[in-house]
């Protein structure tokens, strides 16, 4: 078995490393510095191999450290009535029987394991026991010292905290003997991929109930969430003998590899069927215009399902949450001075927040799909003057779509300001909106730029730029870590305003220099 895990996990990490030497050769620096025999480089194959073995060793813990910094302590500390050790046990007692049948392990199909037990030919059982044996080592050294930090800092005995990631980790063996057994008994194999109707409401009750039963004041006793934690440990324990004697391994792993490569085949079809469906066929659709702008307004008219319906579902959404939250302060007066506090240095926030809001990524894939991906095949498209030409044009457009849900949160972010007993600097009602418009102009600009100057997309429209995802994790980092600033708000939203003044600046600058050498079809 020892042979068998030391070949698969040469095999994963062996795809680990040829993905990250791909990813190097699409940086637009380094692309025409590395030679074409990238791949047979000794050098930078054992540089590839000591960053993906450094990679495997931050994941153990970047995501429980993330998990328990958010989800556990981070949400638990709005609880500020409760008991915080019951509040941050209640939560990770329902959050770990969510993880228990989300995210066994053991079900999760990938093309290693494909590689490995059909390519290879290995023995699927030794196979299968040994990486999820892997697999709940990591969950436990990884849980391990955030389980104890954050524990002890929310007053839960020491001991207790050493016990939590062999809870979290028997959860996850109750749940996978458990679809062992459904398995005999119905022939149809668990996948954690691809999750029925019925999961996805049990899940969202646990979370109804991780979260919803401390806001009205429920919380399950210290006592009694350490029992329910606890009883995981010979459950898990008892489902060890099951994972052992299980004989099908094989057979389920064919029936999860063939749903994933049909996942795959049907979702693209899917995919392209939905975007025909919602591209306009009717022929009347004209325009009075000449050029670039007369080729964008066809696209937009023609695309207006795409572009535009989920921007109004989110412009609906926020409205009705500021309508709401007007009225509970009108009903509960007493808690306006909190709200006050609140607006006036949550502004931070709201970069986070306009970010998961924005459309920018679906507007740049839409562009591809149903546009770019033909015409980048012509000399002409690809000019330095008609590039920057067609970027100010879809920039405008993807400010409109952006700066609808943004202008509703920026004057409703006003209205509460002043319905909870307003500010001595009445500057910062029209700071609140201008600059929440500035952070939806922001995204709209970075969005496209970064499209323009590492267009990521093949000729199929697959993703193949490692450069791309690099760029938009950092993203989203720096959005996330954003929120912890405690700035007031016209300081922050003056910032804000000129920051995205000069970025625009800039990024035109970039489009006119670089687009016309980085705009291009991937191979």
């Amino acid at each position: 078995m020892l042979n068998i895990f030391k070949t698969s996990f040469v095999l994963k990490n062996t795809y680990r490393v040829n993905g990250i030497l791909y990813s190097l050769k699409q940086v637009p620096l380094l692309r025409r510095l590395l030679p074409q025999t990238l791949y047979g480089i000794r050098g930078l194959k054992a540089f590839a191999n000591l960053l993906a073995l450094l990679w495997e060793f931050v994941s153990i813990f970047l995501g429980k450290l993330l998990y328990m910094l958010t989800m556990v302590t981070g949400i638990g500390v709005l609880y500020e009535n409760a008991v915080r050790e019951s509040v941050f046990l209640h939560i990770l007692l329902f959050l770990t029987v969510i993880g228990g049948f989300m995210n066994t392990g053991l079900f999760n199909p990938t093309r290693d394991k494909y590689y490995a037990m059909f390519l290879m030919r290995m023995d699927a059982r030794a196979y299968t026991l040994t990486n999820y044996a892997y697999i709940l080592g990591k969950v436990i050294v990884g849980f391990m010292p955030f389980t104890v930090v954050f524990g002890l800092l929310n007053g839960v005995p020491l001991w207790v905290c050493l016990m939590l990631p062999f809870c979290i980790a028997g959860c996850k063996l109750t749940v996978a003997a458990s679809t062992l057994y459904l398995y005999e008994r119905s022939g149809h194999a668990y996948n954690e991929n691809a999750f029925n109707k019925r999961i996805w409401l049990l899940a969202a009750l646990l979370l109804l109930a991780a979260y919803g039963l401390p806001a009205v004041g429920i919380v399950f006793p210290t006592a009694v969430s350490v029992v329910l934690l606890l009883a995981l440990l010979p459950l898990g324990l008892a489902s060890v003998r099951k994972l052992l004697t299980f004989g099908a391994y094989r057979e389920v792993n064919q029936e999860l590899l063939a749903q994933l490569f049909n996942q795959l085949d049907t979702a693209a079809q899917a995919s392209k069927k939905n975007a025909e469906k919602a591209i306009s066929a009717d022929a009347s659709i004209t325009s009075e215009r000449k050029g670039f702008a007369y080729l964008n307004d066809l696209f937009v008219k023609r695309h207006r399902r795409i572009l535009w319906s989920a921007t109004k579902k989110i412009t609906f959404v926020c409205a009705f949450l500021v309508a709401g939250a007007a009225l509970l302060l009108y009903m509960f007066p007493e808690g306006k001075a909190d709200v006050n506090e609140l607006v006036e240095t949550c502004l931070p926030y709201f970069v986070f927040i306009m970010y998961a809001v924005n459309r920018g990524t679906g507007f740049t894939q839409a562009l591809f799909m149903n546009c770019d991906h033909s015409l980048l095949t012509y000399s002409f498209y690809k000019q330095p003057r008609c590039v920057l030409k067609l970027f100010r044009i879809r920039l405008i457009e993807i400010m409109k779509i952006n700066a609808v849900p943004a202008l509703v949160i920026g004057l409703g972010l006003s209205a509460l300001l002043y319905l909870s007993g307003g500010t001595d600097t009445p500057l910062s009602y029209v700071v609140l909106p201008v600059s929440i418009l500035c952070i939806s102009l922001f995204f709209s600009v970075h969005y496209l730029t970064v499209y323009y100057l590492l267009q990521p997309y093949n000729a199929g429209t697959e993703l193949k730029s490692g450069t791309y995802m690099l760029v938009m994790s950092a993203t989203y980092l720096i959005c996330f870590s954003l929120m912890q600033l405690r700035v007031p708000t016209l300081l922050f939203g003056l910032l804000t305003i000129v920051f995205c003044i000069l970025y625009g600046i800039v990024a035109c600058i970039l489009i006119y220099k670089l687009a016309p050498k980085t705009f291009r079809l991937r191979s």
